[in-house]
């Protein structure tokens, strides 16, 4: 074999050192070649030889054009084959700030740099909606975002288009953790006395028995899924079998995620109380409403029988909130409240997590229990009797 290194002289004189080498076959089996064009002959045959032992690897990667976009839309289309349609949703929802800080960008020219310099710039200037814009995003939703970047970059070098993957190892910086580490320590549930107070304010509206449901810990997207052909006010108990959740705009209907979250759960006396109050009032507003009433089957319904959407629900009890001067929190906190109140009354732990529909246990205890001063008091109470 002769020397695959090439003296050639371009059309002005200048010498360059020129070779080919094959590099694999396309999926068509047709084999494939790379040119390169160096300054010197030591240059070309020291990338000859790199290129060389890559492919004989099977660690070759060719150039490409490919932009970022380009695979972003790639990946996601196999990366969402088999997952539910809002996880689909969140997965593209995640990758929105990568499209436009890096989407132009050809995938094989990214540094990790440039990825520093997106996370930099979502911390401090990349909200598009949810809030002000041009604002900084949470950290939970750079984690997001970094985390589908990399899964993204992860199955790029399996299929030889870049190298590295050059994420991988991108942090968000410390004082942005510790930040959202304390903001999240601020924001509690409700306190026994809170929820007391909220449901006395409450107790003759529509939604008391809606209020209810999520303060024994069903999730607003449960609630507004709830159907009365899952109610048992004889048995007193509830299946919870469907959610209905709000996806770009669009109402899905569908069940839990696990089977754990199918649950049936026995009902409280007072939530019993108020589902037959409302199943009632519901009966007469479709008698006054006559054929105008919408059947839908849904606890959850305003006087003419439509089901809510999970943000109407979310901002009915912001105003319920504000009218009973009670602190603000979010819908969702209530099932934190109930979990908290259970595991510190002394259920045990699986049948936390039972209720709750959560198959791992550890979750349960981990995200959704915070035991706070009047319960660490009750523990010194319990101390003093085992140490007087």
């Amino acid at each position: 074999m002769g020397d695959p290194i090439k003296k050639i002289e371009l059309k002005d004189g200048t010498i360059r050192y020129r070779f080919v080498i094959d590099v694999g076959r396309d999926p068509d089996g047709k084999r494939k070649q790379l040119t390169k064009t160096y300054d010197t002959r030591k240059e070309a045959r020291a990338e000859y030889a790199k290129i060389k032992h890559q492919t004989d690897e099977g660690t070759f990667v060719g150039p490409d054009k490919m932009t970022v976009t380009e695979w972003l839309d790639i990946w996601l289309t196999s990366a969402t084959i088999d997952v539910e349609k809002a996880t689909a949703s969140n997965y593209a929802d995640a990758l929105l700030p990568v499209r436009e800080r890096l989407g132009h960008r050809r995938l094989q020219q990214l540094s990790e740099e440039d990825v520093d310099g997106l996370v930099s710039w979502m911390l401090t200037s990349g909200r598009k909606r949810g809030g002000k814009v041009g604002t900084g995003l949470g950290v939970r939703s750079v984690q997001l975002t970094l985390g589908r970047f990399r899964a993204a970059l992860n199955i790029a070098v399996r299929r030889k288009l870049v190298v590295r993957n050059v994420a991988q190892y991108t942090q968000i910086p410390r004082e942005a953790r510790r930040k959202a580490a304390a903001a999240a320590a601020e924001r509690v549930p409700w306190s026994e006395t809170e929820v007391r107070q909220f449901l006395a304010a409450i107790r003759d509206h529509r939604l008391h028995a809606p209020v209810l449901l999520s303060l024994i810990g069903m999730r607003p997207a449960e609630v507004c899924g709830l159907r009365w052909s899952a109610v048992d006010l004889e048995a007193e108990t509830l299946s919870v079998e469907l959610t209905r959740t709000l996806v770009d705009g669009e109402v899905e209907e569908k069940g839990p995620k696990s089977e754990k979250g199918k649950r049936r759960l026995p009902l409280p006396k007072p939530l019993h109380a108020a589902l037959k109050a409302i199943k009632a009032r519901q009966a007469r507003e479709a008698m006054k409403a006559g054929d105008a009433y919408n059947r839908s089957g849904f606890v959850l319904v305003d006087e003419l029988g439509t089901a809510w959407k999970t943000d109407k629900f979310r901002r009915a009890i912001y105003k319920l909130m504000a009218q009973a001067k009670v602190r603000k929190v979010r819908p969702y906190d209530a099932r934190h409240a109930c979990l908290t109140y259970l595991a510190t009354s002394g259920v045990p732990d699986v049948i936390v997590s039972a209720w709750a529909g959560h198959a791992d246990l550890s979750f349960t205890k981990r995200v959704y229990i915070h035991p706070n001063a009047e319960h660490l008091k009750e523990a010194a109470n319990q101390l003093d009797e085992l140490l007087g």
